[in-house]
């Protein structure tokens, strides 16, 4: 019998868009679109906080050695994120109780030296369950994982394995299925490509892609720019930076952002055009997705884009896209959400 066909990492020929029933994309755009303003919504605290450089590259260049699918490893950052977060605050908890006199003196402490030594376990963990979520493509194995461990100095068991990934689904309460900005970049672009737009929706993919892996890399760089921009200000205040979390946390957001980046590049004369579909398609302020683009851009390729928009008030870009009124059509295109 023949050797199955080693894996691929995601390629341009992988995807096809213009397939799938128009109806389909309306209903799962506008389910995207109430995800995202719950998720807007709820966004505060130390959310996003792990989304660190280092972090992410360790996820990334693991990812690509095990033949992952980029969408594992946005996932996986993802998982890891909100697991993360879960574990600070019991950490915070521990430690508010213990001033108050009410629980062993060393509590907190212990629960935050058990985080350290177990992250690389956590994150490895977190690896392997999201590609669990896309089973249908390739599941890291057990054996994989030890071994992997094993070449960094981490002893481990099968057992201290599944009880790692059985601590983070807990945590969780097994809710890892969590959306990415790439389900909402393919979308927009399916919606795009509908709609006629210049720019080929397969072309704008490729740079989709790298861009959104650079922004996941540059995250604090690329929202702390933004938030400067928004504020008209070098120093944003605590205050400023709390509440732009929910910025953070807006992946429609992040998605056309980093679609209009794209398209800039690909063809920058198309790039009016593309972001008057993106604020029809979406309901976000052209200004909002002009001053995400432009970040983008300046922390990718280190150009600017056309006729810059001046800086946009913090309100308009935080603002969540509209998800209350049904899809329509106009034009024969898809129309706003």
């Amino acid at each position: 019998m023949d050797r199955p066909e080693r894996p691929r990492l995601s390629s341009l020929s992988d995807f096809r868009f213009g397939a799938v029933a128009t109806e389909t994309i309306e209903d799962t755009l506008l389910h995207l679109a109430q995800q995202n303003e719950q998720a807007v919504q709820e966004a505060a605290g130390r959310m996003g906080s792990f989304r660190e450089t280092r972090i992410v590259e360790f996820v990334f260049l693991l990812s690509e050695q095990w033949c992952l699918e980029k969408s594992v490893s946005y996932q996986a950052v993802e998982i890891l994120e909100r697991f993360m977060v879960k574990q600070a605050e019991n950490i915070c908890r521990q430690a508010t109780i213990q001033l108050r006199g009410k629980t062993e003196p060393q509590n907190w402490r212990a629960l935050k030296e058990q985080l350290f030594n177990k992250f690389i376990l956590r994150l490895v963990s977190c690896v392997q369950l999201a590609s669990k979520l896309s089973f249908h493509y390739k599941i890291i194995s057990n054996i994989t994982v030890l071994n992997f461990l094993r070449t960094l100095g981490y002893l481990h068991t099968k057992e201290e394995l599944l009880e790692s990934e059985l601590d983070v689904l807990k945590s969780l309460n097994f809710q890892i299925n969590l959306p990415t900005p790439l389900a909402y970049v393919e979308m927009l672009l399916e919606v795009l490509g509908y709609n006629g737009c210049l720019v080929p929706a397969t072309q704008l993919h490729a740079t989709c892609l790298i861009l959104l892996d650079l922004v996941y890399l540059l995250h604090e760089p690329v929202y702390e720019s933004l938030l400067r921009a928004s504020i008209e200000n070098s120093t944003p205040s605590q205050l400023q930076g709390e509440k732009f979390v929910s910025v953070k946390e807006d992946f429609m957001l992040l998605a056309v952002g980093i679609i209009a980046a794209s398209a800039f590049i690909q063809n920058h004369e198309c790039w009016s055009q593309v972001m008057g579909h993106l604020q029809s398609i979406t309901g976000i302020a052209l200004e909002s997705i002009a001053e995400l683009s432009y970040a983008i851009l300046t922390h990718s390729v280190g150009a600017s884009t056309p006729g810059q928009q001046q800086p946009v008030p913090l309100h308009l870009v935080a603002r969540p896209p509209r998800a209350a009124l049904p899809p329509t059509h106009e034009a024969g295109g898809i129309c706003q959400i």
